[in-house]
């Protein structure tokens, strides 16, 4: 192993688990520095400018701090591919790549015509879609210009065709368009639950695209929920990512407003995380 990958697990320790900090060694030292497979792990010089170091140390400071990896280093990988991220955005998740595939594995020889997604962030959701569903128009929605700003870089990165829109779901109406997918990873963690929230998460990434009043912490499920009644396509169906404390009243509250066929899906943990649901 490269000696610089110890020296920056040691710069971490107390801050983040060794093992922790033995990835992201190796992550800055490849996504950053452009270190080889054989550099890293051969243990081979590689020269390490002055300037390198400053950048290095300036890394090493903000990861003290707690800011997440991804934001330093500005990219972060989902189902194979590469997005941008910042601190305007979410950093995409495991389980959001889980949604996307539930939705791949029912529509991918199906003539999905128009998918929309809701909350759509740095476009993860919209643009993994996009790929692998390459037949289907996709239209994207978010509150967030900045947001919508990393969004539209990401669907050039990944060369995909993606309509980005800045919408508030919450003041929406429908219109004369119908979607046979609409999918949503909206704000869903209620106030009181800061408390349990990782110091990378609540002090980093964006309080728009994470929390709900304690009161109604199924806002945004309702209101997309209401509105896709009147924008679902007959055969159409909704997508959700959900917070896994409210699985059972997500479901109870879809099937309230009139949805016949509602489905509660777990992720890898175990844990109740994803809703489809068709009228």
């Amino acid at each position: 192993m490269h000696p610089i990958v110890n020296e920056i697990r040691d710069a971490l320790r107390g801050c983040y688990p060794d093992s922790e900090a033995l990835s992201i060694a190796k992550m800055l030292l490849v996504e950053v520095f452009g270190f080889s497979t054989l550099e890293l792990y051969g243990g081979k010089d590689k020269e390490f400018s002055v300037k390198h170091r400053d950048v290095l140390d300036e890394m090493i400071r903000r990861l003290k701090k707690n800011e997440p990896i991804q934001y330093i280093i500005g990219i972060e990988t989902f189902g194979g591919l590469t997005f941008e991220v910042n601190a305007n955005v979410l950093i995409p998740r495991p389980e959001t790549l889980e949604l996307v595939q539930w939705i791949v594995e029912d529509w991918q020889t199906k003539p999905a015509g128009r998918i929309l997604d809701v909350g759509t962030g740095s476009g993860c959701i919209a643009i993994s879609l996009a790929n692998r569903i390459p037949q289907a128009k996709v239209e994207a929605w978010d509150v967030s210009e900045d947001a919508l700003e990393v969004a539209r870089k990401n669907g050039r990165r990944n060369e995909v065709e993606v309509c980005f829109c800045r919408q508030d779901v919450l003041k929406a109406e429908a219109g004369n368009v119908r979607y046979d997918v609409i999918v949503s990873n909206p704000p869903y963690i209620a106030e009181k639950e800061k408390e349990q929230m990782d110091a990378n998460v609540l002090d980093w990434e964006p309080s728009l695209a994470l929390f709900v009043p304690d009161d109604d912490p199924l806002l945004f499920y309702r209101k997309i929920a209401l509105l896709a009644m009147d924008i679902l396509t007959e055969e159409g169906a909704i997508y959700f990512e959900i917070n896994q404390a409210y699985g059972q009243e997500t479901l109870q509250m879809l099937k309230d407003l009139g949805y016949t066929q509602v489905e509660l899906k777990k992720d890898a943990w175990d844990n109740d995380r994803m809703i489809k649901a068709k009228r």
